[in-house]
């Protein structure tokens, strides 16, 4: 399986496609039924999502406003209510999401696909949506033991769900994201991430290694500063490494030994702006700077490819991905 070898170091045939094809706000109207001539084009991997905090479904004292942006949306607006709510987290033995990702499970391992398994928002984002923005990066200074209870029960929770992923669905990795980064540097200082949010990373990491899942962590902006701390946690993929907010070339350098980088194509200018010979000059670049002798390296896009995307772009991307990939590798295996 060329995800395995190309995480693993073991000189893959070609550098896989994960979440290339991944169509994002508005490009299913704009194109229909045209975006089904992308399947020519591999698919890696397959995803099994699972919520592993339906709020809805916690039965809170408290009404939740699910009205407000991500940003000001807050679950819990006084750590007063913290009791309750962890008291009410879901059982990830007794959740029925499982039910129906066995059978499907089964069918993508019968057809020998990379399995991943997992859900968005991990240590940073869910909190976030749940404390709201301002309310969390508050806490972090004036209410850090809270912080840290309430992390402890979320990494209870997360490990929970992924120990029973592992019984029932056989997954070959876990998914998650953590936006870190905004354009120029972390959301937090170093300081604040590695004493309220690394801890709870290194047990999930734990977790996983005893397991034998790969780690992918998606988290968009600059995480330079972060990376070291992720390797160190456990986390076996990165992605995207964001254009304009992170020096791919010196990132690729320092960490490519450590960690495989799932390199994510701009989708906010090189896809909608360049013609498609510079999205292939492009994915060139991408694959010149982080595939590595024995791998090291997956290609994906950066987030969703949007509307006003011109379709030969796309097309141009997804092309060169595998034409290319494949001439890069047998430079390396011939």
């Amino acid at each position: 399986m060329e995800v395995i070898k190309a995480v693993e170091r073991k000189f893959p045939a070609r550098i896989p496609l994960v979440r290339a094809r991944w169509w994002g706000e508005g490009l299913g109207e704009q194109y229909g039924e045209r975006l089904r001539e992308f399947n020519r084009y591999p698919e890696d991997t397959v995803t099994l999502w699972v919520n592993p905090l339906n709020i809805g479904a916690m039965n809170l004292s408290w009404r939740v406003a699910s009205s407000r942006a991500h940003d000001s949306r807050c679950v819990i607006d006084d750590w007063s209510k913290l009791d309750e709510f962890i008291e009410k987290m879901p059982d990830p033995e007794k959740d029925p999401q499982f039910d129906s990702l066995i059978e499907q499970a089964e069918k993508i391992r019968a057809q020998d696909r990379y399995l991943l398994f997992g859900w968005w928002n991990l240590f940073f984002e869910k909190p976030w949506s749940l404390l709201g923005m301002e309310n969390l990066m508050v806490s972090y200074y004036i209410e850090p033991e809270n912080v840290h209870r309430l992390h402890s029960a979320l990494c209870d929770q997360y490990c929970g769900y992924i120990k029973r992923a592992v019984r029932e669905l056989q997954p070959d990795g876990f998914w998650t994201s953590d936006d870190l980064g905004h354009q120029t540097q972390l959301m937090m200082c170093p300081e604040i991430f590695q004493e309220l949010i690394k801890p709870y990373y290194v047990k999930v990491g734990t977790v996983l290694k005893k397991h034998g899942l790969h780690w992918w962590l998606r988290s968009c902006g600059n995480n330079t500063e972060a990376l070291g701390d992720l390797t160190e946690a456990g986390v076996d993929v990165f992605h995207p490494v964001q254009k304009h907010t992170m020096d791919e070339i010196s990132v690729a350098s320092e960490f490519g030994d450590r960690l495989t980088f799932l390199a994510g194509i701009d989708v906010q200018h090189v896809l909608q702006e360049k013609d498609a010979d510079g999205v292939r000059e492009e994915v060139r670049f991408l694959i010149d700077t982080f595939d590595r002798p024995d791998g090291g390296m997956c290609i994906a896009a950066g987030n969703g490819i949007v509307a006003g995307t011109p379709f030969e772009n796309i097309d141009a991307f997804l092309d060169e991905a595998v034409r290319y990939g494949i001439e890069h590798r047998k430079r390396f295996i011939a």
